[in-house]
């Protein structure tokens, strides 16, 4: 399995802590330019994978908020 297939197995805190990492090195230097390319292109790719499981995360609230919301306007209108 490639490291792009294996990190979008990954859970949010995973790809956070990896991506964490990824920019420590980079901070760090003493990096070849090609090593520093291939972190760069790494954290990216965790980023998105962050990006993605937030995303369904903030779907996931906003379908419960609007379920909540759905199951209190008839009481709201029954007092009326």
């Amino acid at each position: 399995m490639s490291d792009a297939q294996e990190n979008t197995e990954l859970g949010y805190e995973q790809a956070r802590d990896q991506l964490v990492e990824v920019v420590r090195e980079l901070e760090a230097g003493g990096l070849s330019l090609e090593q520093s390319l291939s972190l760069w292109e790494k954290g990216e790719h965790l980023a998105k994978v962050c990006e993605r499981h937030l995303e369904g995360a903030r779907e996931r609230i906003e379908t419960a908020l609007k379920s909540v919301e759905d199951d209190e306007e008839p009481a709201a209108g029954d007092g009326q």
